[in-house]
């Protein structure tokens, strides 16, 4: 499985560090390992017991001191324990680590929990972010682009003041509900007429096509809309299809990231990421990252330019359908102790499966 170190400019990081022994990998290895697990310092009497290199502790503390030079290892306070720095957890990573591919089991669990049977599309991304929520104990993240198939029906329902569910009918028989924000103050009566207007000129077009038309028709003013159903028609047709590269994102397990996290400060940073996850600017530069790789890669604190926070890592991987097009993101964020060995594989799989769905 293809695995994308990243050295991106501008982000902060440090140079590399220099190559290390087999000595001191094995117990950078045995640190981050044993950090993943417990979330705790690292001592060296713990190192001892489980490496089975015939190591005193002594020789090991002299180790760990060369690391904590080195810039790979911190001591988080007056204890003899270290933890792992985030440069340390990047070459754990880039070169440390060890898993394996998904047991038939784990891919048979993974493809029947986004089997599409009996549901929505949309519905089954939901439940594939739950499902890396709950594999990862991390916030699990699926980025699905706007469909562009042509259009059977489209209807607009009021929600109340500024705000309609369009409901979206393709061509295919999927159904897509989205939510766009109107002016206020527009009657049921306007969005019936938008709704008609839209019906009558679809004779199923795709989106992209469908908002040339219907611009060129307003521009011209050759159409029969009153100002308020022409705003409904424009806002809806730009919350479609937008300018440029637009789509939805699934976020579920947010919980379980905050709850790895005591710091008031650290909480605050991590809302502000999730903040900036719903951000427009933000879905883009997701699929901007996932394109230029062929596999999955992996983020480490501010390493991807979307986020300033430390102590989170993200785990991504393109979704492409079968012409190798990019069609979505899959991934999870948690703190930088996430389980690599196991996300990694569980994050690839999962997007070559959706992949299949959206292609």
């Amino acid at each position: 499985m293809p695995i994308d170190p990243l050295s991106p400019p501008g982000t902060g990081r440090t140079a590399s560090p220099p190559a290390l022994d087999a000595r001191s990998a094995a117990i950078l290895r045995e640190i981050v390992e044993q950090y993943v697990e417990t979330g705790d310092p690292v001592g060296s009497r713990t190192i001892s017991r489980r490496l089975p290199l015939n190591l005193s502790p002594a020789t090991i503390r002299n180790v760990m001191a060369d690391l904590t030079d080195a810039g790979l290892l911190f001591a988080p306070h007056t204890s003899a324990g270290r933890l792992p720095t985030e440069q340390g957890l990047r070459l754990f990573v880039d070169g440390l680590l060890q898993f394996g591919e998904l047991t038939e089991d784990d891919r048979e669990a993974v493809s029947g929990a986004l089997a599409t049977a009996g549901r929505s599309l949309e519905a089954t991304l939901a439940e594939a972010s739950t499902m890396l929520s709950g594999l990862s104990a991390a916030a699990g993240l699926v980025l699905a682009p706007k469909s562009e198939g042509a259009l059977r029906h489209i209807e607009f329902v009021p929600l109340g003041t500024g705000r309609a569910l369009v409901i979206l009918v393709m061509a295919d028989g999927q159904v897509e509900n989205r939510v766009i924000e109107i002016p206020p103050g527009v009657p049921a009566s306007a969005l019936q007429q938008a709704g008609n207007y839209l019906n009558a000129r679809l004779a199923n077009r795709p989106l992209p096509e469908l908002r040339r038309l219907v611009t060129e028709e307003m521009a011209a003013d050759r159409h029969d809309l009153d100002a308020l159903s022409s705003q409904v028609v424009e806002a809806g047709l730009a919350t479609w299809t937008g300018e440029g590269r637009g789509g939805s994102l699934i976020l579920r397990g947010q919980a379980r990231l905050l709850s790895d996290v005591t710091q008031v400060e650290r909480i605050a940073a991590i809302q502000h990421l999730f903040e900036r996850l719903e951000m427009q600017e933000t879905l883009i530069r997701l699929l901007d990252l996932a394109e230029a790789s062929e596999g999955v890669r992996i983020f480490i604190g501010s390493e991807s330019g979307l986020f300033g926070t430390s102590g989170v890592a993200m785990v991504v991987a393109p979704a492409r359908n079968a012409a190798n097009r990019i069609v979505g993101a899959i991934g999870v964020i948690g703190p930088t102790r996430i389980n690599y060995g196991r996300i990694i594989p569980v994050v690839d799989y999962t997007a070559r499966v959706i992949g299949r769905l959206l292609g």
